[in-house]
Parts: structure tokens; C-alpha cells; sequence
């Protein structure tokens, strides 16, 4: 089994990164090749250009497409870590989707109806917020942001196993409740590999 993680978090010491950083302990520990991708880390551009419908039309991609495209063909599981700002992914996230999940690799459509092509893998959320899960959950956000990243992104590319999982108020609550959480993540990882 492979998992492939995306990181999004500008921090090397958030609590985003924790959680990355027991995905790929709780991965290991299943027997599962793991690869990192810190988007910040590796200085991964967002910006969708011209130069990109460029090359679609030509049948290609970009270097850094083809790199990021070649890592979710070899992952069995993806796994997407990251902060909610204005109840959405980080910029460099949404980049990352709108270049690498491509028509072509990600999606199709064969006589009008769309098909996923990345049908036969499973794929994790892990977001943190500041306000509470109740919170989130009281006035639909956590439904929202589900059904965009789970339905629109996930299923949306034949990924059908989608777990989605929100760590609240991060940076108010106890050590103890973030290693509660760190536990979840463990937990989660290891039933789905």
C-alpha cells in the first residue's frame, strides 16, 4: 500500500505538521510506502497559466504537474493535511488541485458524462481550524467542506473511500486534546490502509 501525502501548511512547526508527521509513523507502521509532499517545502507554484491550457491542448503537462501527476499514480491512498482559512484549503492547495488534477489525468468526460480516472484509490482529509467543531458543525461548514473536497475534488476524480476528518479550535485547546487528536489520526490511518 502507498500514501501519498499533501501537506499545506506554511509552518515547519504547526500543528498541521504534526499530523503529517503521524501519518507517515501510523503508515509505516502498517507496512505502507509513504511519500511526503510539503507544498511549501518543495515551493510548489499554484497559479494556473495560460502556458498550462497550453500544453493540455498539446497533450502534455508542466515538469512540476508531471512530478506531483506521477506521485498520485503510484499512491494507493491520498492524503491531503491542512489548515481551514475563510472556511476553504489554503491558495497553494487549491492550486495544487486546479493544475495537477487535470482533464486527462484526473477526469474525463466520454459523451457528455464525466469519469474519474483515478478510480481504485482511497483518500484522507485532515483540516484544522480555530473555531470549534461545534461551531462548524452547528452552522454547516464541516458539511460544506466535505462536499467540496470530498464529492467535488475526491469522488469528483474516482476516488470513492473518502474520510474527512476536522481537528477544532487547534490553538486553544489543552496538549492533552491535540494528542487526543494526534491518537485519532493514528487510528484513522491505520483502519484505512
Amino acid at each position: 500500500m502507498n500514501n501519498l501525502i499533501v501537506l499545506a501548511h506554511p509552518n515547519p512547526k504547526s500543528f498541521g505538521k504534526a499530523i503529517a508527521d503521524t501519518v507517515v509513523e501510523a503508515s509505516k507502521e502498517k507496512g505502507a510506502n509513504v511519500r511526503v509532499r510539503d507544498l511549501y517545502e518543495i515551493g510548489f507554484d499554484p497559479i494556473l497559466k495560460p502556458s498550462d491550457f497550453e500544453a493540455l491542448k498539446r497533450g502534455t503537462v508542466s515538469e512540476d504537474v508531471k512530478v506531483e501527476q506521477e506521485h498520485i499514480t503510484w499512491a494507493d491512498v491520498i492524503t491531503f493535511v491542512y489548515p481551514v482559512w475563510w472556511v476553504s484549503v489554503p491558495a497553494i492547495l487549491k492550486g495544487y488541485v486546479d493544475r495537477v488534477f487535470s482533464y486527462g489525468f484526473a477526469y474525463e468526460y466520454e459523451d457528455g458524462v464525466q469519469n474519474g480516472l483515478l478510480k481504485g484509490r482511497k483518500g484522507l482529509v485532515f483540516c484544522t481550524t480555530g473555531a470549534s467543531n461545534d461551531m462548524y458543525s452547528e452552522n454547516g461548514m464541516h458539511n460544506s467542506m466535505r462536499q467540496i473536497m470530498g464529492e467535488g475534488v475526491f469522488n469528483f476524480s474516482g476516488i470513492e473511500k473518502v474520510q474527512h476528518t476536522f481537528f477544532g479550535g487547534v490553538p486553544y485547546v489543552t496538549d492533552k486534546i491535540r494528542q487526543d487528536y494526534l491518537n485519532e489520526v493514528s487510528k484513522i490511518v491505520k483502519e484505512t490502509l
